[in-house]
């Protein structure tokens, strides 16, 4: 393990977490996207952590993995208004709940907190170090 190798794995979480935060972001914005019935739902992205390098090579932080994604099916909505509808008065939603995703923005948000304080400590520590040695 190198001198720097908490620095760079609280790098690869707060590269993960801003990815997570963004896909959140642009669920969030697209709650209420209306697509015809003929058609599929805005589809939520879903973040997910992966382990870079494995437990036995001394771990080397996590990547973010956004393929997986909610259904394309969502949910219909009655809707007779919408230019969208079909001819009996509905669309197509995306079926993402606001109340899961803001409770996921939170927890990403802290986790990105941490992550950057973790390599301001670190950085606060690497420049003692430095400066206890220019005191000799």
């Amino acid at each position: 393990m190198s001198l720097f190798s908490g620095m760079n794995i609280s790098g690869t979480g707060l590269t993960t977490f801003r990815t997570w935060i963004d896909a959140l972001a642009n669920n969030i914005a697209n709650v209420n996207t209306a697509r015809p019935t003929s058609g599929a739902a805005f589809q939520a992205t879903y973040v997910q952590a992966q382990e870079i390098g494995g437990a036995a090579n001394g771990g080397g932080g996590v990547s973010a993995d956004t393929t997986a994604k909610s259904s394309a099916q969502g949910r219909l909505t009655y809707q007779p208004n919408n230019p969208l509808a079909d001819k009996n008065g509905y669309v197509r939603m995306p079926d993402i709940d606001m109340g899961e995703q803001m409770g996921n923005l939170i927890m990403a948000q802290r986790a990105f907190e941490a992550n950057a304080s973790a390599i301001d400590r670190a950085k606060q520590t690497y420049q003692a170090a430095i400066n206890i040695g220019k005191s000799r």
